[in-house]
């Protein structure tokens, strides 16, 4: 039985790697393959059993999610939206969902991140029973895009935000289970130098409290931050090749909203 019973979509920020576009569409608005990106992220909140949802974008893409997506009944969930005037960092998310996490276990995820194939299904369900926070890191050719983890003998010591010198190739996906400290630790943590609450802090803050577990997503899984035109060309290419099955487990919202 799953310890989570609320999920997080993070759909706001400004979209600047996909501009022009994203003048006057949201990015998690636009298609992957067949359907709208935001999907994706509440297919894997529905493979999770999750059916209370708070999605969070801008004050004027906010109402375009709920021409789209309604109040979730279409799939057997509840969806509420929360307005971020504007962009402050992803830990941001936490502080806007406190009424809605109510001291509970959580689950943020970002609405541009995609996950195909591999052991990710496997990986996520069984961090869903457990009662400790959760992040998923992915090998990739390209870390210094993200946040890394930085080892010391062996144990992730910390997690580096961008590193300009390469120290591992091990990255934090944009998928994290949050225990219901949560709310709590995301008020120790301070604005970075641009403004914004960082993840990476907010992260490391459960790892120097030995509250947080690192699981490793295999190398067969596909992993897309579909907020450029590269990855976005490529989560759509990976998803045409898939099998209508297999498409069917990642995005079709009526036929998840049914195991749940």
């Amino acid at each position: 039985m799953t310890v989570y019973n609320r999920g997080i979509i993070l759909a706001g920020g400004l979209g600047t790697r996909l501009k022009p576009v994203t003048k006057i569409i949201s990015k998690q608005l636009l298609p992957v393959f067949d359907m709208p990106m935001i999907y994706y992220s509440i297919a894997t909140l529905l493979k999770l059993k999750i059916r209370k949802i708070n999605l969070i974008s801008d004050p004027i893409n906010i109402l375009k999610y709920k021409s789209l997506l309604g109040d979730g009944s279409n799939f057997n969930i509840k969806i509420q939206y929360t307005v971020q005037k504007k962009p402050g960092g992803i830990a941001q998310a936490i502080t806007l969902s406190k009424k809605f996490i109510k001291n509970q276990n959580c689950v943020l995820i970002l609405g541009d991140n995609i996950f195909i194939g591999g052991n990710f299904d496997e990986v996520i369900k069984k961090a869903s029973k457990d009662i400790i926070s959760s992040i998923f890191v992915k090998k990739v050719e390209k870390p210094n895009k993200y946040g890394v983890l930085k080892f010391a003998k062996d144990k992730v010591s910390k997690i580096i935000e961008k590193p300009k010198k390469f120290i591992s190739k091990f990255a934090v996906t944009g998928l994290y289970f949050f225990s219901k400290d949560v709310s709590n630790l995301v008020k120790k943590i301070k604005p970075s130098k641009r403004g914004e609450l960082e993840i990476t802090d907010l992260n490391n803050e459960f790892l120097q409290q030995s509250k947080m577990k690192i699981r490793f997503l295999d190398e067969k899984v596909s992993w897309f931050d579909a907020g450029t035109y590269d990855n976005l060309f490529k989560a759509s290419q990976k998803i045409y090749n898939l099998s209508g099955a297999q498409r069917r487990n990642l995005s079709d919202l009526k036929y998840l909203s049914k195991k749940i």
